[in-house]
């Protein structure tokens, strides 16, 4: 008998340590940010619970903080979180036959990280489910922990302390740049950030973050169709 078979909790546990290690070292800095842009303990541990998103939760604690109101918070989160499906529609080939309410429950706890480890063993074999729910949840747990921690602590560290007030910032230059691998990604991130600084200056409240991010996104699309068609006229006129 295999350990997947008869330990699949325990292999869980040992896929998912990474992860837990990750969201102690963001949970605790978001929690902090949370904190001093005046969410209370409560409001902090409802929010990592219910979006479970960590790119998300900084974009909207930020916005908050900013005074904007819930509208254009929602539909950033909304366009931020989109991956998700693509995500969960490649897990899905490797869950089929499980029941609603327990796809539900895994699909709750699908993140960025979660993701990145199911797919990887699904697709080497030998992960099922409680593996696959033993990551999600376990993280989802250290996640509201780290973040409610960062809450208590915020009360302790006065704003701007340290270069916390930078945290969300310096999070989202690291991840554009491991991002920009390719020019069409480059030219999306450039018109994204033009278009920031100018709605910002034109624009109340924060939308310019969702009118930036989707007329950038938009372009991308239409350049990335218009490069596959390109390419499959010319393939058929190479055939021809």
């Amino acid at each position: 008998m295999n350990m997947s078979s008869k330990w699949p909790t325990l292999q869980g546990l040992s896929a998912a340590i990474p992860i837990w290690v990750g969201y102690i070292a963001i949970g605790i800095p978001f929690g902090v940010l949370a904190r001093q842009a005046n969410l209370s303990i409560i409001d902090i541990a409802l929010m990592s619970a219910i979006v479970f998103a960590g790119s998300s939760q900084f974009i909207a604690v930020s916005m908050f903080a900013s005074g904007a109101s819930a509208l254009p918070i929602i539909i950033t989160t909304f366009f931020v979180n989109l991956r998700h499906l693509l995500m969960s529609s490649s897990l899905a080939l490797h869950v089929k036959g499980t029941s609603k309410p327990l796809l539900s429950l895994f699909a709750y706890g699908v993140t960025d990280e979660s993701f990145a480890v199911n797919l990887t063993r699904f697709s080497q074999g030998q992960w099922g489910m409680k593996q696959a729910l033993t990551v999600n949840h376990t993280a989802n747990f250290v996640w509201i922990a780290s973040t409610v921690a960062g809450g208590y602590l915020g009360n302790l560290i006065p704003q701007g302390t340290l270069g916390i007030d930078f945290a969300l910032s310096a999070m989202f230059l690291g991840l554009l740049v491991y991002q920009l691998k390719g020019s069409l990604i480059l030219l999306v991130s450039t018109i994204s950030g033009v278009l920031s600084v100018i709605f910002c200056l034109m624009l109340p409240g924060a939308w310019y973050v969702v009118l930036s991010s989707t007329i950038a996104a938009t372009i991308g699309v239409v350049i990335t169709r218009s490069n596959a068609n390109k390419h499959k006229g010319e393939r058929k006129n190479h055939v021809s």
